[in-house]
């Protein structure tokens, strides 16, 4: 089952496939997406990653969580799952 990851603090200059890159060092990466501001179109300082896996994930965010990224330390924790 996939597991989703909420990244926050990140540099407004990283893109997604900087965020990709970043967490396909530690397992394999079905999605990343940062979020942006609809207006401007401009990064609103945190993304999404999704891994196949929970305990991709948990690796990831293990090796990611307090990570300094462009001089921002990286909060990097588990998306709560939507309820229907």
């Amino acid at each position: 089952m996939a597991a989703s990851i909420l990244v926050g603090n990140l540099a407004f200059s990283i893109s997604s496939d900087d965020l990709h890159a970043l967490f396909a060092e530690h397992g394999d990466v079905t999605r990343a997406q940062i979020a942006q501001d609809r207006r401007s179109g401009l990064s609103r300082g945190f993304g999404c990653v999704e891994m196949p896996s929970a305990a991709a994930a948990q690796n990831a965010i293990s090796a990611t969580h307090g990570k300094s990224i462009a001089g921002r330390r990286l909060q990097v924790n588990l998306a709560c799952p939507l309820s229907s």
